[in-house]
């Protein structure tokens, strides 16, 4: 299986890049994972919020192949612990997903075509955090999962 993690815009912040590199670094000891940061839209000051999701939705979706198990970060999504969220993984592991895909949107969501798209649309957390912020997140949880299915210590209950 592969998964990867597709965001829109570059990670800014070097203490993000760094510790997104270190979850990578982590990660290729349990699956071939890719990050995929997509271009920001450019001049958007003239466009409202749909548009700039609807925009940024376009370009999502012509990364996302028609077999890929799409799962959205979104704070209105289903929350779950870290033991579920290994679960769903292991699950996807066991069924032989090809690609696992989690998408982490721009600072104002998904398009509703985008969501219309999704298998899944989970949330990381009832609090709303910077969508730069919520990649990291993301990588530490993809990493905290394998850890779980591999019974490693890492993960306290």
């Amino acid at each position: 299986m592969n998964i990867v993690l597709l965001c829109m815009g570059k990670t800014q912040e070097p203490y993000l890049r760094e510790g997104i590199l270190d979850y990578e670094r982590r990660l290729a000891r349990y699956i071939r994972f890719k990050r995929l940061e997509l271009p920001d839209i450019k001049n958007t000051s003239s466009l409202s919020c749909d548009q700039i999701k609807e925009k940024e939705g376009v370009l999502l979706l012509k990364n996302i192949k028609t077999s890929d198990h799409l799962v959205l970060f979104d704070e209105k999504g289903s929350t779950c612990t870290s033991k579920q969220m290994s679960f769903q993984i292991e699950q996807h592991l066991q069924k032989g997903t090809r690609n696992l895909v989690f998408a982490i949107g721009g600072a104002y969501g998904f398009s509703p075509k985008v969501k219309q798209r999704a298998n899944d649309i989970w949330s990381l957390s009832a609090l709303t955090f910077p969508h730069q912020l919520v990649r990291l997140l993301c990588m530490e949880q993809i990493y905290r999962s394998f850890t779980i299915i591999k019974g490693e210590a890492y993960h306290h209950e």
